[in-house]
Formats: structure tokens, C-alpha cells, sequence
């Protein structure tokens, strides 16, 4: 998770002093990192992070948004849970702040998606939303064939309303659930890369474009060295098999052949791996690769035509299996 961190750790240095953009991604960053919490009857916010500079900086914008002091508290890793934990806890005042932040509607419910004017909000806004959400549970993967960015959800809906945002940034997500979680996934390499640059994070994008381009050039190159090697094959098989022929015919017809047609057979069994055109070169006088591929041909049809009316195997019989299908 090396490329998680980095992201991580750009997208945390990020400070957009605009307001709209900072309350955008701390509600964001609080809905997707824990939510609300009832602590002795009174309605809690609690956010629960894995790098304490984030805890750290998502208490500050807290204090400096909403004028409410959070405590923070250091949770050691049990369970399945690797690493350590931190959390963001307001219990004075935390109702107030639910509101607020629109994590509690008025009537007092909790909402399961996001607040409304969040997702509808300008560009800015969306991407602030998309990087609070990813530095509460996103992670992203190497480029490949499984590449993806995710983020983990809270619920379906809160996972609904970041797909929505994605969209009107421009960028294709789609919602599916894993081992009973809701995730908003992104898959296509532009669009990861996209979505890289739009939450902030320009260094890691150039890192994970270039991580990417070297893994199509070593597949782009291991596809011709396969193609190359089958090539070879294909070529070793037909050289094999020509040869197999042309000392057939040879042996049917014996002392019947004529000279032309000889000369052209000895040169292909003279020079097995040699290709047509190198076989004209080594003719006297030359030939051109036609001529030389006209005369084994006739070579090859006449024998055959022998073996036939004799009765006996033709120039096939003398292929090996191996070589069969070349």
C-alpha cells in the first residue's frame, strides 16, 4: 500500500483556504472516517484515521471552521486492523457540529448519504469531497490489469453520492459491495489518473502515469518477444516439414527427376534454415525466391502424382507429427 501512503501523504498537505472547499472536506473526511456516535445520551462525532498528521490537521480545521475544541485519541491495532489508529472525538457540542457539518438533518435523523449541497456544489467542492472521502478509506493499486482507486463507504448512499460527484467532475465510478461493503470503484487508468490530479495530488498522478507507461512497454515488449518466438517456431516447424517433403519426392522419383528440379530440391536439404530467397542466392546460376519456390513445388506435385498412381505413401507421409500444421 506504498502508493496509498503517497497519495495520502500530498493529499494532506493540501490547503485550500477556501470555505466552502475546507467544509466540503471535512464533512467528507468525518462521514467516511466514522460519523456519529451516541456517547452517554449525547450525539458524538468521531472520525477514526490511520496517520496522525491527518488527525492532527482534521482537529485544527475542525477548531478553526466549526469554534469546537476535538479530543484526540491514540487506538492501538487489534483484530484484523493493521497499524496505528487515531481518533477525532467531539462530544461537547457534538450535535451542534453534526448539524452543521448536515450529518444530522433537522428533524434530529442521521443522513446516510451526504449533504445535498455538497454534491451539487462546483467543481472545487466536489474534488475537496473526493479527497476527504479517499484520506478517510481510499486506497489505490499500482497500474496493471487489477488497477483501480477505491474508496470504502459508510452505506450505499453515501457510496451513491460519490459516484454522483465523480460524474460531475467528468470522471466515470461505479458503486459495487464487497464482503458486505459498499465501494466506489474507478478502473480505467485515465480516469485514476484523473482523479488523482483532481483531488490535489499532481506528484503522485505523474508517478502513477509513469509506473504505468513502463508496465506497457515491458508488455508491449514481451508481446513481440512471444510473437517473435512463435515466429520462430513456426518457421523451424515449416523448415522441418519442406525438408521432410522434398526427401520424399527425391526417393519416389528416383532417378526420373529432372534436373531443374533436383538442383532446387538438393539446395533446400543443403540449407535447411535458409529462407527461399537465400536459397536463390545459393543457386548457379541465381535464382529468384519465386523460381526456387515454383521448382520444389513441381517437385513435390510430380512425386506426389507418382506416389498416387503407385499406390504407395506420398510426400506428406514423411512429415513428422511435430511438424504437422506448419
Amino acid at each position: 500500500m506504498a502508493l496509498t501512503a503517497e497519495v495520502k501523504a500530498e493529499l494532506i498537505a493540501v490547503r485550500d483556504p477556501r470555505p466552502s472547499v475546507r467544509v466540503a472536506e471535512t464533512t467528507a473526511l468525518l462521514r467516511f472516517a466514522g460519523g456519529l456516535h451516541s456517547i452517554a445520551g449525547r450525539v458524538a462525532v468521531e472520525a477514526e484515521v490511520d496517520d496522525r498528521r491527518l488527525a492532527l490537521r482534521t482537529a485544527r480545521d475542525i477548531a478553526e471552521i466549526y469554534g469546537v475544541r476535538p479530543e484526540l485519541a491514540h487506538i492501538q491495532a487489534s483484530g484484523a486492523r493493521e497499524g496505528e489508529r487515531f481518533a477525532v472525538r467531539i462530544v461537547k457540542g457534538g450535535e451542534t457540529l453534526a448539524r452543521q457539518t448536515g450529518l444530522l438533518d433537522m428533524r434530529r435523523r442521521p443522513v446516510r448519504g451526504l449533504p445535498n449541497k455538497l454534491t451539487t456544489g462546483n467543481q472545487e467542492d466536489l474534488a475537496a469531497v473526493w479527497r476527504g472521502a479517499f484520506l478517510a478509506s481510499g486506497s489505490v493499486s499500482e497500474p496493471g490489469r487489477s488497477a483501480s482507486l477505491e474508496v470504502s463507504c459508510p452505506s450505499g448512499e453515501a457510496g451513491m453520492a460519490l459516484v454522483g460527484a465523480a460524474h460531475r467532475i467528468g470522471i466515470a465510478a461505479k458503486q459495487r459491495e464487497v464482503r458486505g461493503v459498499p465501494r466506489v470503484v474507478i478502473r480505467d487508468a485515465e480516469a485514476i489518473r484523473g482523479m488523482l490530479l483532481a483531488m490535489g495530488a499532481s506528484s503522485a498522478a505523474e508517478s502513477w502515469d509513469e509506473m504505468r507507461q513502463r508496465r506497457e512497454v515491458r508488455a508491449g515488449v514481451n508481446r513481440l518477444v512471444n510473437f517473435d518466438d512463435a515466429n520462430l517456431r513456426r518457421s523451424a516447424q515449416a523448415a522441418v516439414a519442406a525438408c521432410a517433403r522434398v526427401e520424399r519426392a527425391l526417393e519416389i522419383l528416383g532417378e526420373d527427376v529432372p534436373d531443374h528440379l533436383k538442383q532446387a530440391g538438393e539446395l533446400r536439404l543443403a540449407h535447411r534454415d535458409a529462407s527461399l530467397d537465400e536459397l536463390g542466392h545459393h543457386a548457379d546460376p541465381p535464382l529468384t525466391k519465386d523460381a526456387v519456390a515454383g521448382r520444389i513445388r513441381r517437385l513435390l506435385a510430380m512425386a506426389d502424382k507418382r506416389a498416387t498412381a503407385e499406390k504407395i505413401p506420398g510426400t506428406e507421409s514423411a512429415v513428422p507429427p511435430q511438424a504437422e500444421g506448419a
